[in-house]
């Protein structure tokens, strides 16, 4: 009986002494879980602020009417859920405690942050890391006109799915911005993407081999030069 009892508080000791040295992304792949959603119940917005930031919101529709966005003849969206008492109708999710960053199948939402850039005409989504190289690219749009009370609507890149939180069993108002490959494989399709300086410059080539006697001149055509024979 002590036999067994020594055993026992043995083999617990290991167990929990190998608890902790699981690495900490094992342990926040198993502390949440994700399930589907029906997408076009969501919209994921860009709303203006000042002349040139934006903000990133998304919108759920809950019941099927009043509707919670238009589509205005423009392009851009207006969000009709403030226009009347949208309790139960519409959930709005405006920061990183509303949404955040799930790829296969890890919560990312303490290593990544969800942000909104302009080039140009163009706006991304994109998913940085300050510690990781170029940014994941999450969606995009070609941005219609700017109306501080007009939405730009983001359309997500392929693969890219929102999701629910879930926590043992219980599904939480928390969503995911999710892809199923693993976050290295997007950083390394992101690094194989970004437009850095060495890109630009294209393929190394060989040099050319040097011809005797001959100089380049400006047009790019070599010029025959005489050699003159050395006499001491």
């Amino acid at each position: 009986m002590r036999r067994t009892y020594f055993r026992s508080l043995i083999l617990a000791a290991v167990l929990c002494g190998t608890a902790g040295w699981l690495p900490a992304a094992q342990s926040a792949r198993g502390l949440f879980d994700s399930k589907a959603l029906q997408q076009n119940r969501f919209a994921v917005l860009a709303q203006p602020v000042g002349q040139r930031n934006w903000k990133l919101l998304v919108l759920e529709q809950i019941k099927q009417r009043p509707r919670c966005w238009t589509l205005r003849s423009d392009g851009l969206v207006d969000p009709t859920l403030n226009t009347f008492n949208f309790a139960g109708i519409c959930s709005r999710y405006l920061d990183s405690n509303g949404y955040s960053l799930r790829s296969g199948g890890e919560d990312l939402g303490s290593r990544f942050r969800l942000s909104l850039r302009q080039s140009g005409n163009n706006l991304q989504l994109q998913a940085l890391n300050p510690r990781q190289g170029a940014p994941i690219v999450v969606g995009r749009v070609t941005i219609p006109k700017r109306d501080r009370n007009g939405f730009v609507q983001i359309r997500l890149d392929p693969a890219w799915r929102l999701e629910r939180r879930v926590y043992k069993g219980r599904t939480l108002s928390h969503v995911y911005f999710a892809h199923p490959d693993p976050v290295n494989r997007l950083l390394a399709r992101a690094e194989q993407g970004s437009d850095s300086g060495f890109s630009r410059l294209g393929a190394p080539t060989a040099p050319m081999a040097p011809r005797r006697n001959q100089r380049v001149a400006s047009n790019g055509q070599p010029i025959q030069l005489e050699v003159i024979p050395y006499r001491p």
